[in-house]
């Protein structure tokens, strides 16, 4: 498996990931139904760097990574994952995750929080547990859940 910076080849490959994960609405805040045509500003902005994990030619997974503010609080890092369904289970995010805190050590970033990890995503929580991650706040409430309603949300960080 080989981590690398997504190119515009790339594009097709993110979209089917990204639409697939995105079409539960159990994970992610992005509408179910967003179009293709929003896929640069919600993961490929010129504000983010994009990695695809390779594996065999095809890509199984993606991030980005990105100042999670502006200006004077661009020393901590954000960033988003997603795993192909197919993929799931097979150390995917595990890469893209350790991937992600070595590229933000190399970009001097301070640390890295996660703004908006839905609560009922159990194996995404302990995955950032597993990486060094511990949440420092919950939002009662704070995400749709297309099945549950609504549901808490944690605020995850590690430092570098």
């Amino acid at each position: 498996m080989e981590i690398r910076a997504a190119s515009e080849q790339d594009h097709d490959a993110i979209w089917e990931i990204f639409s697939t994960v995105i079409k539960t609405g159990d994970t992610y805040v992005f509408d179910p139904n967003t179009p293709k045509s929003d896929l640069g500003k919600n993961w490929l902005a010129p504000s983010m760097q994009t990695f695809v994990l390779v594996d065999d030619g095809k890509i199984l997974g993606t991030y980005f990574l990105k100042p999670n503010q502006i200006d004077l609080g661009n020393h901590i890092a954000n960033c988003g994952y997603m795993v192909h369904p197919d993929a799931q289970g097979k150390g995917v995010g595990k890469l893209l995750c350790q991937h992600s805190i070595e590229t933000a050590i190399k970009l001097k970033y301070l640390a890295i929080q996660f703004n908006i990890v839905v609560s009922t995503n159990v194996a995404a929580v302990k995955l950032w547990q597993k990486n060094g991650f511990s949440i420092i706040g919950t939002t009662p409430k704070g995400f749709r859940h297309q099945q549950l309603g609504l549901v808490d949300t944690y605020i995850m960080y590690r430092e570098l």
